[in-house]
């Protein structure tokens, strides 16, 4: 996902960070590098040499941050990016879990079902299409057990 836009909104204190799929907004106290009254923002611009997934501002004091996009979604709880993150560190796990595991990765792609292909996407951590369900199954495959746990979450500030 890219930025399209990025906005410095003095008045609510936050920046509003637009890209195809919305806008979202940053409050500056989440920041590592603050506005304030005496020190605003001066400039922001999403940064393209960081392919457009991360924003830049600088305060008049002449300090500035970068901020990546993943921080942003993350402080905004976005769903697509929370199942992108759980997928990851089930990869993770899985691809840790196979070689601890001592079956072989043929045998583990025929109990499977599928093909050598799509059993080494499964371990790519960088590939986003896997199913979570063919994820499951192999982590199941190679011992480990995978509990989803629903609790209340805690207020976002």
């Amino acid at each position: 996902m890219k930025i399209t836009k990025v906005e410095a909104n003095n008045r609510k204190k936050a920046f509003e960070v637009r890209t195809r799929k919305g806008t979202y907004p940053l409050p500056y106290v989440k920041l590592r590098v603050q506005p304030s009254k005496s020190d605003r923002v001066v400039e922001v611009f999403p940064d393209a040499e960081l392919g457009r997934e991360a924003f830049t501002y600088r305060l008049e004091s002449g300090q500035e941050d970068t901020i990546h996009l993943d921080e942003v979604l993350e402080y905004n709880q976005d769903p697509a990016y929370l199942m992108e993150l759980l997928v990851h560190r089930l990869t993770v796990e899985a691809r840790a879990a196979v070689e601890e595991s001592g079956l072989s990765k043929r045998e583990l792609i025929r109990r499977l079902g599928t093909s050598a292909s799509q059993f080494y996407r499964l371990l790519d951590p960088a590939y986003q299409g896997k199913s979570l369900g063919q994820l499951l199954a192999l982590l199941h495959l190679v011992g480990r057990e995978v509990d989803v746990v629903a609790r209340p979450t805690r207020a976002v500030v």
